[in-house]
């Protein structure tokens, strides 16, 4: 449990230090790691920047200890997850938000945003069938985590012809 929190810590201290001209305040042990709760000196521009690094920071790290496990339709733990169980629990642990379960549900949350304005923690959604929907988290660069039912968990590209011909709609929350 100390570890992961010990391991982002690190991690959060050599960014803040790299890329910002002030430190974030420091982190004392036993305080929340989550970004709904990471506080920063920096202000404006600068803050939006850094929490949308932190944050794809922390996708990453996400989708490291879930990559590969694989999709199973309901299921919510690393012995199979399907796309929107993937989302809710990436909500949760790392942004402290608690999302509907479904895809259907997540549609609905937040705001319509368009592909081209996309940012860091948007939802994707996609139509993958008949009445088939299919979800992921944006991570920039045209790419998004999700749970793929041929190879599990994965990173993929907008720009997959097959993603590209599926994409419906984006949602910011």
């Amino acid at each position: 449990m100390f570890r992961p929190i010990f391991i982002l810590v690190i991690l959060l201290l050599l960014f803040m230090s790299g890329c910002s001209s002030q430190l974030p305040e420091q982190v004392e042990a036993g305080t929340s790691t989550n970004i709904a709760t990471t506080k920063t000196k920096t202000s404006g521009q600068d803050s939006v920047k850094i929490k949308e690094q932190l944050l794809k920071q922390r996708l990453m790290a996400f989708h490291s200890e879930w990559k590969g496990t694989p999709y199973r339709y309901g299921g919510m733990s690393k012995h199979g997850v399907d796309c929107s169980a993937l989302v809710y629990l990436a909500y949760k642990d790392i942004l402290g938000k608690k999302l509907p379960r479904t895809t259907a549900d997540q549609k609905n949350l937040g705001s319509k945003v368009s592909k081209g304005n996309l940012k860091i923690g948007d939802l994707v959604f996609f139509k993958t069938g008949w009445s088939t929907r299919h979800v992921g988290i944006y991570l920039g660069h045209s790419k998004f985590l999700h749970a793929s039912t041929s190879q599990g968990v994965m990173i993929s590209t907008l720009n997959n012809s097959y993603w590209k011909r599926k994409y419906w709609l984006s949602r910011s929350l």
